[in-house]
């Protein structure tokens, strides 16, 4: 596993504990491949990628592992929620999301149904999760109903779903906002 840059100027990470934290988390959620970490210091947003090859490499804006309540300061949560969410969604696409479109070509709902998904199995691990967060989310591309809730929670506690899985779960929840 690599994470570059070896040595960061601009916020106070270390390398080596985000190497502890990816490892366990590879372990965890069944990663055994080769991952690189590429963190772009010099922003402050928090925009995350996930390119599959040998390595897989993740590419992170500074921001998405910052504390936010202790700028330039590694959050190992928050580092934990942006690795484990990519990964689950990369092990997933190998296992059942084969007809799952590119990330650019996901609607906003397949999108948040899909984080909830992969969220909600790292809660399970004992990953912090932020769960009413991602509900208001959640509720935000599908509605603000019981149908909507009732959509979360599966998603939320699915184990083995497929891609038409994901995406069935989240037309009936929208259908219940705007039936056809």
């Amino acid at each position: 596993m690599s994470v570059t840059p070896e040595e960061f100027t601009m916020v106070d990470f270390d390398p080596a504990e985000i190497v502890g934290i990816a490892t366990e988390l590879m372990d965890r959620v069944g990663f055994d491949g080769e991952l690189a970490i590429v963190v772009d210091e010099a922003s402050p947003l928090a925009r995350s990628t996930l390119t599959a090859g040998n390595p897989v490499t993740v590419e992170v804006e500074g921001g998405a592992f910052e504390d936010t309540k202790r700028p330039r300061q590694l959050s190992p949560d928050r580092t934990a929620d942006v690795l484990g969410r990519l990964l689950l969604r990369h092990l997933d696409r190998q296992a059942g999301f084969s007809e799952a479109p590119g990330e650019d070509d996901l609607s906003l709902a397949e999108h948040s149904a899909w984080e909830v998904y992969a969220v909600g199995r790292l809660d399970r691990l004992g990953y912090r999760s932020q769960k009413k967060r991602r509900l208001y989310q959640f509720r935000n591309r599908h509605g603000f109903t019981d149908a909507a809730d009732a959509a979360f929670e599966r998603l939320w506690t699915g184990e083995g779903l497929t891609w038409s899985d994901v995406v069935t779960i989240s037309e009936e929840a929208r259908e219940a906002v705007s039936p056809d």
